[in-house]
């Protein structure tokens, strides 16, 4: 359990947000994903299949059947603690993927607009270990790599970690893991946790629910208060056709079988519920209503706030 204390005054700078109770999970955006990237991630999830489901659009596709991805952050306040689900692509980062190769987005300042200075962060939700969910736990500093959240705890699964320190891991991935995992881990900064079937709790109104599939320890994050629950995916659910056909898998899928199933399981669990889903990748509105659609699922989107963030 965490328990820090801020000192916070108002500022003027507003952000996208949701109240879950007395939460408020605000979005952090970095980049929005360019087209190709939808055919690359979800091959299955053809132009025809995107085009015939009506609503999608005009949030999540275009009238051409072209998905719509984000990479962002969410920013959560959670009974005084301030809390970062997943860090994106980072700035500068040597990577595979041209879209995310050498990044220079302004994400450091929209964190500081909503509130969340870096040296003010308690604690940092890493769903799962792939390079487009770590890339801010680090910044650039002279030659090196240091991490961005320098009073944070960094969090995962030992699941997670445990996989990837045992597989052998293609130059890429070893690259992520020099430059955004590895100085965290040296820093002393890098906690691991074993999450329950049911889920465990990591903080007062804030669990980690198992998702597996995607990659073996991946987890969703559970925000609770007065009564109101929402989940964070992480890539549990990359894209909201997903919804209406579960059984389309991301082409980095560890386990298609298990991520396929997970996503059903998951879906089934919220549908026609009042929790609030928020899309790891989803792009605005980001958040909305799982709702049954016949033998499959539709996301009803939730309008967010635009509030006053704090310094």
């Amino acid at each position: 359990m965490f328990t820090p204390s801020h000192t916070e005054t108002t500022a003027t700078p507003r952000a996208f947000s949701w109240a879950v109770g007395d939460h408020t999970v605000r979005r952090v955006d970095e980049v929005v994903l360019p087209p190709q990237t939808g055919p690359w991630l979800l091959p299955g999830a053809t132009a025809d299949i995107v085009t015939r489901t009506s609503w999608l659009h005009p949030d999540f596709a275009d009238e051409q059947g072209v998905l719509r991805l984000a990479s962002h952050s969410f920013a959560v306040e959670v009974n005084g603690m301030r809390v970062l689900v997943d860090t994106g692509i980072g700035n500068g980062k040597r990577r595979a993927n041209p879209a995310w190769h050498d990044l220079d987005s302004d994400y450091e300042s929209r964190l500081r607009a909503t509130g969340f200075a870096p040296e003010s962060v308690d604690l940092v939700v890493l769903t799962h270990l792939h390079a487009d969910h770590v890339g801010w736990n680090t910044r650039a500093e002279g030659d090196g790599w240091v991490p961005t959240f320098p009073n944070a705890r960094y969090l995962t699964t030992r699941v997670e970690w445990d996989y990837w320190a045992g597989v052998e891991m293609e130059e890429a991935r070893r690259q992520m893991f020099r430059d955004s995992v590895h100085p965290v881990r040296d820093a002393g900064l890098f906690d691991l946790v074993d999450v329950v079937d049911g889920g465990t709790d990591i903080a007062p109104g804030l669990r980690l629910l198992p998702t597996p599939g995607h990659t073996p320890g991946q987890v969703a994050v559970e925000l609770r208060s007065r009564g109101e629950t929402a989940l964070i995916t992480g890539d549990s659910i990359h894209h909201p056709v997903q919804m209406s056909h579960p059984a389309l898998c991301s082409c980095v899928d560890i386990a298609p079988e298990l991520a396929a199933r997970t996503r059903n399981e998951l879906l089934d669990s919220l549908a026609d519920t009042s929790t609030l889903l928020l899309g790891s990748h989803f792009p605005p509105p980001t958040a909305g209503h799982v709702r049954r659609e016949g033998y499959a699922y539709r996301l009803v989107p939730a309008t967010p706030g635009v509030t006053p963030v704090r310094t």
